[in-house]
């Protein structure tokens, strides 16, 4: 069974980076095209397929595996994703891509093997759901209103940290909706920042430079997850000086990695 979720939780991560190189393919060659307009597109249509794909396979792969060995396995998209985007291209990842890809994942692992396991059930009030959404979404609003002024780099990065950060809330609601307590309007809450978090990585994948953009969502959306999961959900954070010097050194090779992939060449859709 371990076997059986280690090879399902793979296949999933390919199949979300294979969605996210598409769409990232079809949002930087129309920069300025809204969400209704890549929707009408056969490929983009086809990413976001592939990502609903990867996402039940690493559903399925829970239900067979601990969450301490699945989870981490879901940071491979990273590594599979730039070969994925450079396919489409029609060019060779380069191996200072494939090695900055390579340090975040390893980085990523650490901090999430950190973080102890939570059996409690999960409970957000009425007041507690609304701290989260109105956190997340000003957030993300102060992320998009400071990428309007730095780098291509920079905006890439920023923007997909503002989808992560929405990702992380509907992260949190879901868990909630699945494993918890819950009133009805939650359930019509969830798609919201879903949504918007959309919007925001479109926005990141239209700049061009696929790899930090990329790589920003996959640290965003866990940390969030996790941060918001400790916040309010009374999920426990990593004790004691072996996990938080582990942390803190995961953290170090995230920054690292991230830095070095801002520096690469775009992913524009005229590179040769």
């Amino acid at each position: 069974m371990t076997v059986l979720a280690v090879g399902l939780a793979l296949l999933g991560s390919l199949f979300f980076a294979l969605g996210a190189a598409l769409q990232q393919f079809e949002a930087a060659g129309t920069p300025h095209a809204g969400l209704g307009r890549l929707a009408r597109r056969p490929r983009w249509l086809l990413g976001g397929l592939a990502i609903a794909g990867g996402t039940a396979l690493h559903i399925v792969a829970l239900k067979y595996g601990p969450l301490t060995l699945v989870q981490p396995l879901g940071v491979a998209s990273l590594l599979f994703a730039l070969p994925c985007a450079a396919a489409l291209r029609h060019r060779r990842p380069r191996p200072g891509e494939l090695a900055s890809a390579a340090v975040i994942a390893v980085g990523l692992i650490g901090l999430v093997m950190v973080v102890p396991e939570h059996a409690g059930k999960p409970h957000l009030s009425t007041g507690e759901a609304v701290a989260l959404l109105a956190g997340a979404a000003t957030a993300a609003l102060m992320l998009w209103a400071l990428a309007r002024r730095v780098s291509p780099a920079a905006r890439a990065c920023l923007l997909a940290v503002g989808a992560g950060v929405l990702y992380g809330a509907t992260a949190t609601l879901t868990r909630v909706l699945v494993d918890g307590d819950w009133e009805f309007w939650f359930l019509l809450a969830v798609p919201m920042p879903a949504l918007i978090a959309l919007v925001l990585l479109q926005r990141a994948y239209a700049v061009g430079h696929f790899g930090v953009a990329f790589a920003a969502l996959q640290v965003a959306d866990p940390l969030t997850a996790v941060a918001f999961g400790a916040l309010l959900l009374g999920e426990p954070l990593p004790t004691g000086a072996a996990s938080a010097l582990t942390a803190l050194m995961a953290a170090a090779l995230v920054a690292g990695g991230t830095v070095a992939l801002a520096r690469t060449t775009p992913m524009s859709p005229h590179m040769t």
